[in-house]
């Protein structure tokens, strides 16, 4: 990043495969380069979290269970991901917990894919699975979670996975990238020149603010559904983890609810607590019927209380005001700067040229 008197200018960089340094100068520079981005340090607080990473396989040549379907299966530790990328391949994400995971180049992953996970892996897929090891073209990446944190700086802002990711489960990280975009599009639209780096700074705070609906609905969404799914000794979580797909195998409102949060279809927080605590209570009454005992009873405490912890901390993270009440927040209300309507001499000359050109 080109910074002067804490304005951005433009940034640095390097093409690929030559060694020299070039510069590229605008009035507002969109850092929008991913889960990887070395541009972020100066404009947010990044607390990255890494609870698992992704072993990833092409499996070739087989079917699916339930053809043209995503497939999640509930293994252990945690779960396993299949889905069709052509008419004949099928990818197959394998969530490995921790941050390391087994070396694939002396051969231990392969040793861990087919000891571990292949046991638990769809009859019908099984053999493409082996062959797709034994193939060996075996790849893995990490599994990353960061609350969005921006620190505003003139001149410059985050958006994507830049400034916010979250467990990629529930592949979630594209919708929420393009509703930053429609964002962004709508807040810039009735500017016609981007000259003052301060005023158009603090507009634009009022991004991270309306892109909340969204990004927070399915960043809690994908936290909390990772730790339903993830494997646990403990009998509250493992009566959890199989009522949720119960709930979600009810269909009608019990399926298209959850699944419209995940999309992103329906981006409001409260229906996303309606059908998570609605997961939970649906444990409890299963637990309780048709006859409670003590036991049943202190389990279903246990789930209640386990299931607050997963996901208020998440909610903690993203920020309840911002999260439920954004219209409360300053910044949701700014109105594009007066000044920056007015449209300068060269940009005049501009559209008065474009304009001729479209007349020809």
């Amino acid at each position: 990043m080109l910074e002067e008197k804490g304005t951005v200018k433009g940034v640095q960089y390097k093409s690929k495969g030559s060694d020299q340094e070039l510069t590229a100068h605008a009035p507002l520079t969109i850092v929008c380069d991913g889960c990887y981005s070395n541009l972020r340090r100066s404009l947010c607080n990044a607390k990255v979290d890494i609870p698992s990473c992704f072993v990833g396989l092409v499996l070739e040549n087989c079917q699916l269970p339930y053809a043209n379907h995503g497939h999640v299966i509930l293994a252990d530790p945690s779960p396993i991901l299949f889905y069709p990328i052509s008419s004949t391949e099928i990818r197959c994400l394998v969530d490995v917990p921790g941050q390391k995971v087994p070396s694939i180049s002396v051969g231990d992953m392969a040793h861990y894919l087919k000891t571990k996970v292949a046991p638990q892996v769809p009859l019908e897929l099984h053999a493409a699975f082996l062959a797709a090891i034994d193939k060996g073209n075996i790849k893995s990446m990490p599994n990353r979670s960061m609350p969005a944190a921006p620190h505003p700086t003139p001149g410059a802002f985050l958006m994507g996975d830049a400034v916010n990711m979250r467990h990629h489960l529930t592949g979630g990280g594209m919708t929420v990238a393009l509703a930053d975009i429609v964002v962004v599009r709508d807040l810039l639209k009735p500017l016609n020149n981007l000259n003052d780096a301060s005023a158009l700074c603090k507009y634009l705070e009022s991004f991270y603010t309306l892109r909340k609906p969204v990004s927070s609905t399915i960043n809690t969404m994908a936290g909390a559904l990772y730790k339903v799914f993830c494997a646990s000794p403990d009998p509250a979580r493992k009566e959890m983890r199989e009522a949720c797909f119960d709930y979600l195998s009810l269909g009608g409102i019990f399926s298209n609810g959850p699944l419209a949060l995940l999309s992103g279809l329906n981006p409001h927080p409260l229906s996303l607590i309606l059908h998570f605590f609605s997961v939970a209570i649906y444990t409890v009454g299963r637990l309780l019927l048709p006859f409670p005992s003590p036991k049943r009873m202190w389990i279903g405490t246990r789930l209640i209380m386990g299931a607050s912890g997963i996901i208020f901390p998440i909610i903690s993270a993203e920020g309840v005001r911002q999260m439920f009440f954004p219209v409360m927040v300053s910044s949701y209300h700014r109105a594009p700067p007066v000044h920056l309507n007015d449209v300068d001499d060269k940009q005049e000359k501009a559209i008065y040229g474009m304009e001729q050109l479209s007349t020809l």
